[in-house]
């Protein structure tokens, strides 16, 4: 993106994380949130995973492709976040969280 002469980009991008929630909606029909890691238990090294579950809790069988783009994309809308642990990404409200604090906010 271009940068202004302050350094400040020419067009703020304030709604990235809501435009990925919504792009991630339409891909993955029914998902409600989205824990991402970089810890596949197919793989012996670092690689972008995702498990997803609908609004029931209920994890998403989906194909490998769609979640390691959807991991991906959720990587680089934030890229400074603490990856050596999870992250859960709420589509309804567009917020990541270490997956431990979201699953004790949702009581489980």
């Amino acid at each position: 993106m271009l940068a202004m002469p302050s350094g400040t980009p020419a067009c703020p991008d304030t709604g990235r994380r809501h435009r990925l929630a919504a792009q991630l909606a339409d891909m993955i029909p029914g998902a409600a949130t989205i824990r991402v890691s970089l810890t596949d238990p197919t793989q012996a090294w670092p690689h972008p995973h995702a498990i997803v579950k609908d609004e029931a809790g209920e994890t998403m069988q989906l194909d490998r492709t769609t979640t390691r783009v959807a991991a991906r994309w959720i990587l680089r809308v934030w890229p400074h976040a603490d990856w050596t642990r999870p992250h859960t990404f709420d589509l309804a409200d567009a917020t990541l969280t270490g997956s431990d604090l979201a699953a004790a906010r949702r009581g489980r």
